[in-house]
Formats: C-alpha cells, sequence, structure tokens
C-alpha cells in the first residue's frame, strides 16, 4: 500500500527543515532547494505545500510564533495558582518568562529563528505582518505579567514596565545566543530575578 503522507505533517517537517538552516546557518540560505535536501525531499514536493519561498518563510515564521505563544499562555495560569509574592509565584513567573529565552536545545532554536525572522522583516515586506502579530501578542503577555506583579498600578506604570521587561528579555535572549559560554541558563534566571527585583512597588 502507497503510504499516506498528512498534510499538516509534512508542512510542519519542512517548517523544521527551515528552523535548522536558519539556526545554523541563516536565513539567506533557506531557499526552496536547500529546504527540500534539508527535510529529504524533491523541490517539487515543497512546492506541493508552499506555492514559493515567500510563502514558506512566512508561513515558518508564523509557526514559531504560535509555538512561542503557545508556551508563554500554558504558562500563564500558574501566575494565579500561587500569591505572587511567594517563591512558588515567583517560580511560576520565572519559568514564564524562560520561555522566551533559549534555555535548551528547543527554545535554542526558536529563539534564533524568532530573532532572524523579526530582523528580516525590517526590509522583507511579506514578513511585516507576522512581525507586528508576534510583538502585540508577546507583549500582551508580558502585559498580563505586569498586571499580576502590580495590581494597583496605573496604565502608564503598567505599560512602561512590560515594555521594560520585554526589552530585557529581548537583550537576554540576543546575548544568550550570541554569548552561551557567557549567558547560561543560570545568568539568564540571576538577571531575570534582579529585574524582578527592581519592579515598581
Amino acid at each position: 500500500m502507497p503510504k499516506i503522507v498528512h498534510a499538516g505533517a509534512r508542512r510542519q517537517e519542512v517548517v523544521e527543515a527551515v528552523w535548522r538552516i536558519i539556526a545554523v546557518d541563516g536565513l539567506e540560505r533557506a531557499s526552496l532547494r536547500e529546504v527540500a535536501d534539508e527535510a529529504g525531499l524533491a523541490v517539487g514536493s515543497v512546492r506541493h505545500y508552499f506555492a514559493g519561498s515567500d510563502e514558506l518563510l512566512a508561513f515558518s515564521f508564523a509557526t514559531v510564533i504560535d509555538s512561542i505563544v503557545a508556551r508563554l499562555e500554558a504558562a500563564l495560569p500558574g501566575l494565579q495558582d500561587h500569591p505572587r509574592a511567594s517563591a512558588e509565584g515567583r517560580a511560576a513567573v520565572l519559568t514564564l518568562l524562560g520561555e522566551l529565552l533559549p534555555l535548551d536545545e528547543q527554545r535554542a532554536v526558536e529563539a534564533c529563528v524568532w530573532i532572524a525572522f523579526r530582523n528580516a522583516a525590517r526590509i522583507k515586506p511579506f514578513l511585516a505582518a507576522e512581525a507586528d502579530r508576534s510583538h502585540r501578542e508577546v507583549a500582551a503577555v508580558m502585559g498580563r505579567v505586569i498586571t499580576a506583579l502590580l495590581p494597583g498600578e496605573s496604565q502608564e506604570v503598567l505599560v512602561v514596565e512590560a515594555e521594560r521587561l520585554l526589552a530585557t528579555l529581548d537583550g537576554l535572549c540576543m546575548h544568550a545566543l550570541l554569548q552561551p559560554g557567557w549567558m547560561t541558563a543560570h545568568m539568564c534566571t540571576d538577571v531575570l530575578e534582579r529585574h524582578l527585583d527592581g519592579l515598581a512597588p
């Protein structure tokens, strides 16, 4: 019997091939031919699922955003499960924020891909919509974190603190990808804890 290929699973295989190429060699190498080779497919098979490289890259960007945001949202209930001033509450916040950092192989690949696409969106208009969505959805989660940590604060303070937290996470992510020997998972956590200590009362 011929092997049954599920379209969703095959598209995910192709996307993960894109991610691996970007993580190792950068976005510019992620052509249809290179992706097909990485996925062990013929170029025609990739074209069966994606009309061209722009569609493939936009879909790969959307998929990495969805993966990161899903992990963030899965960690959100932990903020309500424990008092915010307790050790458990602090751990829940750090767990959630850690989903944006390259603390293991999966998150390192996704963080590298996410940053590469966000940077490319500055000069590739077909990626702009997903870049905007990426910022909106991640910023919304950061807003919920800050609102939980600073109940009763003004909207102005909450917005500034959410942006400050997001900027800290962006910087940590980039630093950890570029200098993994120094910016280890332990160091990332230490910096985050110090940042949380410095939040406005």
